[in-house]
């Protein structure tokens, strides 16, 4: 089951199965990201998933079951 998440929180990625076959680029397991919103893209939760960035830098899409609090 999907968890939720809240749009500028720090997570740790820990990627489940399906993030784990389409990974996200610039993110490796045990990075930490911060989940955002994107202009004219779903928000955070919708279907499970949101958008991460790394370091300030736009990072993709990853599920949130993915995102393990820091």
């Amino acid at each position: 089951m999907a968890q939720k998440v809240r749009v500028g929180s720090r997570y740790r990625y820990e990627p489940v199965l399906f993030d784990t076959l389409n990974p996200p680029f610039g993110v490796s397991k045990g990075d930490v990201v911060t989940v955002i919103n994107l202009p004219g893209c779903p928000r955070a939760n919708t279907m499970g998933m949101c958008y991460v960035a790394k370091g300030g830098k736009f990072s993709g899409m990853v599920m949130t079951s993915s995102l393990v609090e820091v």
